[in-house]
């Protein structure tokens, strides 16, 4: 098995909404923000090699949409999607799988492409996973929630024949030594897959963990639906991950690619950042 780190660019959130109760005075010593309060943020992806499996991870936000939503998030598509995985040695068309962690826009707008008016998979040869829990919540999204649902990054994927939707079994196991546990906190039913590759366990945090920064418990983002589940979540995960030092994968931290962590005094923290490749077999 082979893990690569894909990097699509990045984007701007408001500091404040990534943060929730957390004051600014405190987290923008983590995160800069700048004049408008907006931080920057990767659109990190992964790919992982397995057998005869070339399984994208996430496909970050994709480049279809028009000005007006880009110019809310000022993203930098340095590099591309394609780009990084030209890097690696491949192109779309040898992507075998796509597996989505869940469907808001930052997350998936890479799995659909505009093709002179027409959206189509931009892996057309691979099988696209989501759960049938979250895709429910996606198509018919609460008010609160709609803006980060867009219907033409999700309907197209159903439309193609290529979507196919993994058991809601906590842990289960979709590909070999590639587990997948469920978070409810953030959005319905959000896949955070675990891997194993050697002796290491690496765990793709998604938005449990959108950076190292949200670590400490009470760093819950205000996107959260359901922030006090947020809170347990990343409690367990937290204590797990420690007992069983695991390495983190964050999607969004601008600075690191992973982390593993430490128990102190005031909590867990993270160590060991930096880069994936940097940090695979480090104990």
């Amino acid at each position: 098995m082979k893990l690569h780190s894909i990097e699509t660019g990045t984007f701007k959130l408001d500091g404040g909404a990534m943060f929730g109760v957390v004051p600014k005075k405190i987290w923008r010593n983590l995160v800069p923000p700048d004049e408008n309060n907006l931080c920057t943020w990767a659109l990190r992806c992964m790919l992982v090699e397995t057998g005869n499996k070339k399984i994208l991870i996430d496909c970050g936000l994709g480049d279809k949409q028009e000005p007006k939503f880009f110019g809310h998030y000022e993203p930098s598509f340095t590099p591309t999607l394609n780009e990084s995985l030209q890097k690696i040695g491949l192109t779309a068309n040898e992507i075998t799988d796509v597996f989505l962690t869940h469907l808001h826009f930052d997350h998936c707008g890479g799995a659909i492409k505009d093709d002179n008016g027409k959206l189509i998979p931009a892996f057309p040869n691979a099988t696209y996973w989501s759960n049938e829990k979250h895709w429910q919540w996606a198509i018919e999204p609460n008010a609160r929630e709609k803006a980060s649902f867009l219907k033409e990054n999700i309907l197209p994927i159903q439309q193609s024949g290529l979507l196919k939707f993994v058991d809601v079994k906590e842990g289960i196991e979709l590909f070999d030594g590639f587990k997948i546990r469920f978070a409810y906190g953030h959005t319905e039913a959000m896949m955070i897959p675990e891997i194993k590759i050697g002796n290491d366990t690496v765990c793709y945090m998604a938005d449990l963990l959108p950076s190292a920064a949200h670590i400490p418990l009470p760093y819950i983002m205000g996107y959260d639906m359901r922030p006090l589940e947020t809170l347990m979540e990343k409690e367990r995960f937290l204590n797990e991950a420690f007992r069983n030092n695991f390495l983190l994968f964050f999607e969004h931290d601008n600075a690191n690619e992973v982390c593993r962590l430490e128990k102190t005094d005031k909590g867990i923290k993270a160590f060991n950042q930096g880069k994936l490749t940097e940090q695979l077999g480090v104990r």
